[in-house]
């Protein structure tokens, strides 16, 4: 079982793990897209896996997925503040009755939540390498415009980092989960 936040049992924190470990999937396969390695070793023949052999449309493809990365990588960050702030609204009655807790910690009709959440080790790394992922890939779309120009060595500076920031972060997400340290946030 996925998990973002560790001890809660809400299977709305086992969905958006599931959506955030298909983005990041997506990302994956795209960002390897954008070398043309599955044309060159027919993976791209495979049935269903045509679309990869095509640069333009694993582009346009990878630039949704980090779209969709940065909307519930900002929309995870707003309920984590509000959920430290004390500003999440209150629950619906049939939650609390049930006895599940909210995504961030049990909160009550005054809106103060009654646990505290906090960024894990593991979990502050890794958004750390999300957050320079994020802005090297802005720099890469920036590079893209028509008016806007890199020298040389930029750009490979911004690629390299861009790639090597995105295979440190799977390393250390492959890491965190076989210490058995793979959720973001710990309640306490």
């Amino acid at each position: 079982m996925i998990r973002l936040i560790t001890g809660t049992p809400v299977p709305a924190s086992r969905r958006i793990a599931r959506v955030w470990f298909g983005i990041m999937l997506l990302m994956t396969v795209t960002g390897m897209g954008q070398m043309p390695i599955f044309k060159r070793y027919y993976i791209a023949d495979i049935p269903g896996l045509g679309w990869l052999a095509d640069p333009y449309t694993v582009h346009w493809v990878h630039y949704a997925g980090a779209i969709a990365l940065v909307g519930l990588g900002a929309w995870l960050a707003i309920m984590h503040l509000a959920g430290r702030f004390g500003y999440l609204p209150a629950q619906p009655m049939q939650m609390r009755q049930s006895g599940v807790s909210g995504q961030f910690g049990d909160v009550g009709h005054s809106g103060q939540a009654s646990q505290t959440a906090g960024l894990t080790t593991s979990g502050k790394v890794r958004i750390a390498l999300l957050v320079l992922i994020i802005i090297t890939g802005y720099m890469r779309v920036a590079k893209n415009l028509p008016d806007f120009h890199w020298s040389a060595a930029m750009t490979v500076f911004i690629d390299w980092s861009h790639l090597g920031f995105a295979m440190l972060l799977g390393i250390v997400a492959v890491m965190a989960r076989l210490r058995g340290n793979g959720a973001y946030v710990l309640r306490r």
